[in-house]
Order: structure tokens, then sequence, then C-alpha cells
């Protein structure tokens, strides 16, 4: 007999030490790069002073202060609207570079190995923000075809993340329970929010170029942890996929004879238009345009916003920003673990999604108390957060691994690439948005933006609310001993 793990053994003893080094690798290679990306984000303030001149030209005094090279030497915006345009431009052409990647990652990442894809991604992306933050510094290279350049194909590297995780995850753990592990796991890009603001508030005042060459090395330094850890699928360590076993559970008594039969081939990749026309890939594609837009918002625009509003210094308005990623950690866990229960996962994310429209209008007029903001911001994120946590890991997995291509590994990434580039694409837009709102009118009026795209979310997904509205109701009925009477419907 076989000394290796079979249907049966694992069946018995669901979870190895190969599900938690998979679970911790994934979830500290994708918190990685989100703490890079919060590295750009939390020194906005600082890297637009730099980028202005140390004397404001309206001041006549400036007169005295020759020669001009000496004083402007790193000037190419005279006033902070040009300047906070241009951080604008620079998070829209990340995420525009960012979404058309990511719809070209999850092809790749169904057709080659997902932990090369993952570790190249990582590699580049860390290189990239070297060039851009560090280099730039210690060389003087102040050019904005510089910064665009390094900036979006940073956004083309890190787009190799989420459906390489997500494929990975699928891969490894069944639908039943996913709601949890995936609610729990999802917090991996809160948790690199918050590692990354509170990298960048510990060595900001060395100033921002050590942030950058703080995160690309420990970024890189994740990228080989990966490269030589991580184990893409059960069938690479002889274990059978998760719910291929989960099925067979069902008919275990007519398969015990069988056990030690090979695996059926697995099916080809399916192609990108196959994976868009699974039921809900629209649906919840639009959704999370929508949602990704409020959520990459907060994660590119709240520290600089804290800052601007209340005069807090960059370092304090990071540390407290990162009470927006705790929420969305908690929003998510709860939100998975009861749409498990429910076993319904719209019904929960249209219930956040309610309740987060008026806690961002709370939250819009707050006082400059840290404390109030700090709590606001954490019931923001469990709101809008927790949502956007569950769509883009949970659903997305659900989505990837169901009926039409149930059993294939290899549509997950791709299924995983087409939400989450959609996604992207509507945050891309938000970027340029959010600045021009905030310039022309207010930042009021950025949050009345962020209420309305709350409401297009829920709009998207109002056919499949109502239809698992239905089904709850049924069941509830059914559990508490209803029977329909003669003529009445019982669907």
């Amino acid at each position: 007999m076989s000394n290796g793990p079979n249907f049966k053994t694992y069946g018995k003893n669901r979870f190895t030490h190969f599900h938690l080094s998979t679970f911790a690798l994934t979830f500290l290679s994708y918190s990685l790069f989100h703490a890079s990306r919060k590295t750009f984000s939390n020194v906005k303030a600082t890297i637009s002073e730099v980028w202005m001149p140390s004397c404001d030209a309206s001041n006549i005094s400036c007169e005295l202060l020759k020669p001009d090279n000496l004083w402007n030497e790193h000037t190419f915006f005279h006033d902070q609207s040009d300047s906070k345009i241009f951080l604008g431009i620079l998070d829209a052409t990340f995420l525009a570079a960012y979404s058309i990647g990511l719809f070209i990652s999850g092809i790749l990442g169904d057709r080659f190995d997902l932990r090369l894809v993952l570790f190249l991604g990582m590699t580049l992306s860390s290189i990239c923000m070297f060039f851009f933050g560090v280099l730039t510094e210690w060389l003087s290279i102040y050019n904005k075809i510089w910064y665009l350049s390094f900036w979006i194909l940073n956004g083309f590297a890190q787009s190799t993340g989420w459906p390489a995780v997500v494929a990975v995850m699928g891969n490894w753990f069944p639908k039943s329970g996913r709601g949890l592990i995936f609610g729990i796991w999802s917090a991996n890009a809160s948790v690199g929010n918050i590692l990354g603001a509170l990298m960048v508030a510990s060595i900001l005042k060395y100033g921002y170029h050590y942030a950058f060459l703080l995160s690309s090395a420990v970024f890189f330094a994740g990228a080989i942890l990966v490269l030589f850890g991580l184990i893409p699928s059960p069938k690479d360590v002889g274990l059978a996929d998760p719910d291929a076993e989960h099925k067979d559970e069902a008919a275990a008594s007519d398969v015990e004879d069988n056990m030690e039969q090979p695996l059926i081939q697995q099916p080809k990749a399916i192609g990108f238009f196959q994976a868009l026309f699974l039921p809900g890939v629209i649906m919840y594609s639009l959704c999370y345009a929508c949602l990704k837009m409020v959520n990459y918002s907060f994660l590119f625009w709240l520290p600089f916003y804290l800052t601007n509003k209340f005069r807090w210094t960059e370092s304090v308005a990071d540390q407290i920003s990162i009470w927006y990623d705790v929420g969305g950690i908690l929003g998510g866990i709860i939100g998975g673990y009861i749409s498990d229960v429910l076993k319904k996962r719209s019904v929960v994310i249209f219930t956040l999604l309610t309740l987060a429209l008026p806690s961002l209008y709370i939250f819009s007029d707050s006082s400059d108390s840290k404390l109030m903001n700090a709590f606001l911001m954490s019931i923001v994120g469990f709101f809008i957060g927790g949502a956007a946590n569950m769509i883009s890991a949970t659903i997305t997995a659900d989505l990837g691994k169901q009926g039409p291509i149930q059993g294939n590994k290899d549509g997950l990434a791709t299924v995983t690439g087409i939400v989450d580039g959609t996604g992207s694409i509507g945050a891309a837009l938000g970027q340029l948005f959010v600045p021009l709102i905030q310039d022309r009118f207010d930042w009021f009026y950025v949050f009345y933006f962020f209420i309305v795209l709350c409401v297009l979310t829920n709009v998207c997904i109002v056919p499949l609310f109502l239809r698992e509205s239905k089904e709850l109701y049924m069941e509830f009925k059914t559990r508490a001993g209803y029977r329909p009477v003669n003529g009445e419907a019982d669907d």
C-alpha cells in the first residue's frame, strides 16, 4: 500500500500542515502587496512638499532668495493644487495598469506555475518601488515621465498578486466553510495596510525615500519566501482536490473499493469569455467596480484627508488611518461567518452596504477628536472594507469553482482577474474624481460621492439579493414547520 495520503485519510484529516503553510504564505505575500501600496498613500503630503518650491513665490521676501535653482531645485509644481492633481493621476494610472494587468494575470495564473507568477510579480514590484521612491531622491531625478513610467510598470507587477493567491487558496480549501476561512484570510489586505502605515510612521522622519527603501526590501524578502515555500496545489504533494473530496464524501460507500484509482484528468484552462459569462461574474464585477472605487479612495487618500482637514502631522494621520483597516478585518470575518451560516452571500453584502450609508455621512462631519475619528473610521471600515473583502475573496472563489467549471482548478485565477480587474477600473476612475471633487467643492462632497457609489453597488446586486432573500424566507418557513395549503405555491 502507498505511504502517501489518499482520499480516505485526507477526508479524516482535512487540514494538514500544508494548508497552514499555504494560508500563512499567501496571507503574508498579499499583505506585503498592500503594505507597499500604502507606502505611497502615506507619504503623499511629504512628497508633495518636496515637489513644490521651498519658498512661496507669492511672498515678496522670496525675491531675496537667490539663486533660484538653489532654493527650488526639486520643483516641478508651483502650488499644492497642481501637485494634488498629479498625485491623483499617479494613482489613476497605477490602477489603470493594475486593472489591465489583472485580466492578463488571471489568464497567466491558470496556465503557468502560480508560485513563479507570484514571485516574479513581487520582485518586479519591489524593483519599481526602489526606482520610484528611492533612486529619484538619491540621484535628484524629479521628472514626471520617470514617475509615471515606473508607477505604471508597478501597477502591472502588482496585478499578479490577487489572482494568484486566491487561486492557490481556492485549490487548497473547499467551498464548505469558505466564508469564515476566506473572511479571516481576506484580512491580508487590511493587515498589509496597517503594516505599511506603521512602517512609514516609524521611518518617515528620516525622509520619505527611506519608507520606500524599507518597503521594497521587505517586499523582496517576502518574494524569496514565496519562491521556496509556497505549494500551489494539493496535487503537488499527493493530496486530493478539496472540492472533489467534499463531493465524494456523500457517495463514499459506493467508491470505497476504488480509492487507489488515478484521478480523472483535469480539463484544460477555460477561456476569458467562458469565465466572463459564468453565472454572477458580470454582476459581481460591476458591483465591485463601484465598491472598490470607495474602498481604494480610503486606501489612497485617507491619511492625506486627515492631514489636510485636521492639520495633523503625517505620522499621526498614518497611525489613526489604520482603524479603517481594523474595521475591515472584523467586517470581513464576521460577514464571512454569517454568510456561511445563512449560505447566502449577497444578503450579507447588501446589508453591510446599506448600513455603510449613515456611517459615511456621520464620519464626513466628525470633529478633530482623534478618538472619535478612530471609532467612526472603524465603523466605516467594518461595513465597506468588510463587504469589499467578501467580494474580492469569498465570492470570487465561489464563482471560480461553480457548476460549469466545478473541479477545474484552471478557471479560478481567470475569474478572480475579471472581478478584481473590473473593480480596479472603477478604483482608477475614483482616484481622478476624488482630488477634482475636493478641489472644486470640499471634502464633504467627496463623501456624498462615496454614498452614491455604495447605493450603485447595492443596485448591481439587487437581483441576487432578492433571489437569496426569497430562498432564505422559504427556508425559514420550512424550518418553522410551515406547510403550503392546497393551491398555494411552495416555491
